[in-house]
């Protein structure tokens, strides 16, 4: 059905966007993951609505153990690296994996971990049985209420943590005067708090220290301060204790400040709270209100309606629904949302650090766990940000890219003490303190391309925005110097002359060598070729555009070409090493020579069909096998995966699960106790930002060349729309289809731009013009 397309001279885009759902529950939360998420991009809190006793446990972005290491480089690694080379090319795995164990691992003294702050704890003085309970997070607006009655007396409560105002604020109200009396205190910390009163207010202060990934001594100073303000009744304050008895209304502020880059903590908490003190409860709200909703309101999306059975149920409820088999397009919607809502209250444009492992929110299980709450580069801190530029976040990948830039200047000594390599590298794992050396594990620790992968995301920043201040000052030089070093660093593999990495990592994975053995090091990965070759073209693409290192740039595209190519191997798979070796573990859960699939287009169904179709081979055989291990992120990269694959309803089951089975009671995502050495269930972010991701790769995919309108439709969501999704290009797209069919979308730029438009098998040549909407439609 061929395509056709106008524009207009005014924007007829629909009006203000619906509101973007609500997370209810009808009882208090119990546990952590019954808790409601509230941030403001460095200061957390999961809300657990009690009615004796409410709680608010505390997080905060820059809360880490450790400290910056000169070093944590192995000193004997780059003499020891031809030789490792060597063997790996004679086929002497086993010695190579030795020798890397001794010589090119990461040292690390004391890389630390983020870690959970205590919790704030508001005790209601008049117990009681409750009535007509219920709580809820607004996505819309980012604060978490709830409602009770006791005694006859209606109690209303309120919090969010205000990104202008740099603190969380948490009010309760009674619908009867002088019915408010409380006691605010903080629970225990999993380090040292000295506890003080000062000025009525509540301090405490220690230092983030642990001895389980530092030295127990390194850590950023910290002090949390807390304010309790009223109307009418009477404050007391004793034993590490706010009282009120008999206020109309209580209202409690929470700021924090540490130490890290060069921060005053007890300066930075105290002064929100004297800004904060001087604003009424009204003021405080709307200011978080229309910072929320101005970015929320920014993308719509209508998957379809429930049954209004389902519709009436809580989230928790209608989450074991889904799991059970029923469908429930809304709650997929309220899941897109929640994605979009987290990566808000997580990463802000002026936010000290990205999301880590766990988001913003810590809850102790990964910060006491072998792998640390840090930011793992082979996956994770790259799915963190996979769908804040499609869902109109950009600005919030804005401290990922400083860390980038951090990583740049300190992987420079790595690069060249560990590799003989200019340029810059890091590898597998980083932390708050410019973390670039290998990590410090076998089958894990040598993924050399870590730092490729993720500076990946200066692209990304750059295609979607089309600054070319930022392509040329910040993107740019990142991708540069990341080429330089595999300039240096690839070697030529002995039979075909390509150049391959090496010795290094496919993460996490093993294979097995021709006698049996199990080894993870190898020369060639295709993982390894996948991101050199992203880097590469990325590198060249923008030396064009910016008409800079013309020299580079040739020596960039002769490298290029001599790349390995992708190899189809005797299982019909995508091989993951240079030559056709078996996995160690089968059901092993990273695919990351997949990685060419989705985030980059190297492997297409149009493009290279063979490659296409063993890759779907790839994903059947890891789980076919016994033992899968399925987790969140998996669930996530699978629907991104057969969302580029075009396959709409295999990749809807993957969002499917991902809620039922790998997200919890309030949708965080979570990784599955027994996998990666996690004795339980923990929670993990980049589920849910990978859902949101896969959903809106489902709905629209762009190449900075073309946009594809709903490219992986479901049979699922029959009908619906979307308004607000960004495409690359600087391109904004709204999209309605009736019945599994198009009925129009919208493409609106801030410049000119042309660009081709597909719908299945038609496509449209389009000129979009600045405030001339181009509305694009099917020919019936």
């Amino acid at each position: 059905m061929p395509l056709a397309g106008t524009d207009h001279l005014s924007d007829d885009s629909p009006p203000a966007p619906a509101d973007a759902g609500e997370l209810w529950y009808r009882a208090p939360a119990t546990r952590w993951f019954e808790a409601l998420p509230i941030g403001n991009g460095r200061l957390g809190g999961m809300v657990y609505g009690g009615t004796d006793a409410d709680r608010i446990q505390l997080s905060e972005s820059t809360a880490w153990s450790g400290a910056p290491s000169d070093n944590d480089v192995s000193p004997t690694g780059l003499d020891q690296l031809d030789h490792i080379r060597a063997l790996l090319f004679a086929g002497e795995h086993a010695r190579a994996q030795k020798l890397t164990a001794e010589h090119l691992l990461g040292r690390p003294t004391s890389f630390g971990t983020n870690l959970p702050l205590p919790e704030v704890v508001i005790e209601h003085n008049d117990g009681g049985p409750v009535q007509d309970y219920r709580r809820g997070l607004s996505l819309t607006d980012g604060v978490v209420r709830s409602a009770f009655t006791r005694r006859g007396i209606r109690y209303t409560t309120e919090a969010f943590a205000s990104h202008p105002a740099r603190l969380i604020a948490y009010r309760l109200e009674a619908a009867t005067p002088g019915a408010v009396s409380l006691q605010v205190s903080v629970g225990e910390g999993v380090f040292p708090l000295a506890t003080r009163m000062e000025n009525e207010d509540l301090v405490l202060s220690g230092r983030a220290v642990e001895t389980l990934h530092s030295n127990g001594r390194d850590g950023v100073d910290l002090t949390i301060r807390i304010r309790l303000l009223h109307d009418g009744g009477t404050k007391t304050a004793t034993g590490g204790r706010l009282l009120l008895d008999g206020a109309d209304s209580a209202t409690i502020l929470v700021a924090i400040g540490t130490s890290w880059q060069y921060g005053q903590p007890d300066e930075d908490a105290l002064d929100p709270l004297d800004a904060a003190a001087s604003r009424s409860w009204p003021e405080l709200r709307d200011a978080h209100l229309a910072d929320v909703s101005e970015l929320m309101r920014r993308v719509s999306i209508d998957l379809g309606s429930t049954g209004p059975d389902l519709r009436e149920l809580p989230t928790d409820q209608r989450r074991d629904r889904l799991s059970a088999g029923e469908e429930d397009p809304e709650l997929v919607a309220l899941y897109f949302q929640y994605g979009r809502y987290l990566t808000i209250a997580g990463s802000r444009h002026d936010s000290p650090l990205p999301l880590a492992l766990q988001g913003l929110w810590n809850d102790g299980l990964a910060s006491s766990a072998p792998w640390t709450n840090d930011f793992h580069l082979d996956m994770n801190t790259q799915q963190n940000y996979w769908a804040a530029e499609a869902t109109g976040l950009g600005e919030c990948q804005e401290p990922l890219l400083r860390l980038v830039e951090n990583l740049r200047l300190h992987g420079r000594d790595t690069a060249r003490r560990l590799y003989g390599a200019r340029g810059w590298v890091a590898h597998t794992v980083t932390n708050a303190w410019g973390y670039t050396a290998p990590g410090w594990g076998t089958g894990w620790g040598l993924n050399v391309t870590g730092g490729a992968w993720i500076a990946m995301q200066h692209w990304e920043r750059w295609e979607y925005g089309r600054n070319v201040q930022f392509l040329r000052d910040r993107a740019y030089p990142v991708i540069k110097e990341a080429a330089e070093f595999f300039l240096d660093y690839l070697v030529p593999e002995p039979d075909h002359g390509w150049l391959v990495t090496g010795p290094s990592d496919s993460p996490e994975n093993w294979y097995l060598t021709a006698t049996g053995e199990e080894c993870s090091v190898s020369m060639g990965s295709t993982c390894d070729r996948v991101f050199v070759d992203a880097i590469f073209r990325m590198c060249v693409e923008a030396s064009e555009r910016l008409d800079l290192d013309t020299s580079l740039r040739e020596r960039v595209r002769e490298a290029r070409r001599r790349l390995p190519p992708f190899q189809i191997g005797r299982h019909g798979q995508v091989q993951e090493w240079l030559i056709d070796l078996d996995e160690a573990v089968p059901s092993h859960r990273h695919t990351s020579h997949l990685m060419a699939l989705y985030p980059e287009r190297q492997i297409t169904p149009r493009g290279t069909p063979d490659l296409a179709r063993a890759a779907r081979v790839t994903i059947e055989r890891r789980e076919a096998a016994p033992g899968w291990e399925q987790t969140e992120w998996v669930e996530a990269n699978l629907a991104v995966y057969f969302a580029r694959l075009l396959d709409g309803d295999t990749a809807c089951q993957h969002i499917r699960s991902l809620i039922a089975d790998t997200s919890e009671a309030n949708l965080l995502s979570f990784s599955a106790g027994g996998v990666a050495g996690a004795a339980q269930n923990i929670y993990s972010f980049d589920g849910n930002a990978g859902g949101t991701a896969g959903i809106a790769e489902m709905l629209l995919q762009s190449d900075g060349e073309e946009i594809e309108l709903l490219p992986a439709l479901p049979s699922a969501w029959p009908s619906g729309s979307v308004r607000g999704l960004r495409a690359r290009g600087g391109l904004e797209v709204d999209l309605s289809w009736t019945g599994g069919h198009l009925d129009h979308a919208t493409v609106r730029a801030p410049g000119p731009v042309r660009t081709r438009v597909r719908y299945r098998d038609d496509v449209h040549l389009c000129q979009v013009r600045p405030g001339r909407p181009y509305r694009i439609a099917p020919v019936r």
